[in-house]
This record gives C-alpha cells, sequence and structure tokens, in this order.
C-alpha cells in the first residue's frame, strides 16, 4: 500500500484553479518542494512511468514547444497541447530526471519512428522520450510493433 502522504494529485480544471494554469503549476510545485529534502525542488521518485505519444512526447511535454525546453522548473503549464486538453499543467524532464527509474511502456506501430529516435539519441527538444533518463535506470518496455525500428 501507498501511504496517502505520499500521492499528490495535480489540481484538476474544475478544481481551486479553474483555467488559471499559472497558479495551478505553482501550486503544484511548491506541494513538491514541499515533500522534498530541504532545498530540494522536489522529491527523489522511486520510479517514473510514461507512454509515449506517436512524434515522441511523454507527459504533456510536446516537441519543439516552451514547455520541453524548460530547464529549471519542476511543473509547467501548457495552454496549446495538440492533443485534448489544450490547457493542462505537466512534470517537466528536470522533474522526470529526478527519478530512480525512469520506465517508458510504448505499444504500436506508428510510434515506431520516435522510439528509435530517442533510443538513438535523438535531441528531446524533438523528440521529448530521449530526454526521460532514469538516475539508475531507464526501461523501456516495447511490443514487438513498437520496436519495429530498432536494431536487431
Amino acid at each position: 500500500d501507498i501511504p496517502s502522504s505520499q500521492v499528490h494529485p495535480m489540481p484538476a480544471s474544475d478544481g481551486e484553479f479553474g483555467n488559471d494554469l499559472a497558479a495551478a503549476a505553482l501550486a503544484y510545485e511548491q506541494l513538491l518542494a514541499a515533500n522534498a529534502a530541504p532545498g530540494e525542488p522536489a522529491p527523489n521518485f522511486d520510479v517514473h512511468l510514461l507512454g509515449m505519444g506517436p512524434e515522441g512526447h511523454i507527459n504533456s511535454l510536446f516537441p519543439d514547444t516552451p514547455a520541453v525546453l524548460e530547464t529549471t522548473r519542476m511543473v509547467v503549464s501548457v495552454d496549446d497541447s495538440p492533443k485534448p486538453p489544450p490547457q493542462r499543467i505537466t512534470l517537466t524532464l528536470p522533474a522526470v530526471a529526478r527519478s530512480r527509474e525512469v520506465w517508458l511502456m510504448v505499444s504500436g506501430g506508428s510510434k515506431a519512428d520516435a522510439v528509435a529516435a530517442a533510443i538513438g539519441g535523438a535531441a528531446p527538444v524533438s523528440v521529448p522520450a530521449a530526454g526521460a533518463i532514469g538516475q539508475d535506470t531507464t526501461l523501456w518496455l516495447l511490443d514487438e510493433d513498437a520496436a519495429a525500428k530498432l536494431p536487431r
């Protein structure tokens, strides 16, 4: 069982911040900092489990967007997501990097190019999944179709 003190849901759009994305992102970032070691911006996570979109996005970090370029903030607002809903908040790559292990679970042939690019060392700005690296372990869990363009 996971203690409820270790579960921190992100604010929903029908919650106290409504559509004030900047306030929601700041509040969530402050919540993470409050649960971190003194002086740290966020806790260290044991596992960050991710899916990946066909263009290589993770969380709400889409290619060539300001959110994927963030280098210091743990949480940012996204007001023009190409996938619904267009307005949301997301953990950033620096937050992902605070994970001991990062697991990426990906299926489907439509994602094979992005999988190959991410594993092959693409720049995270163009394939955000390439920037999802765990401190100890990065594990790709792929079906055959998603792995189709990897060297055999």
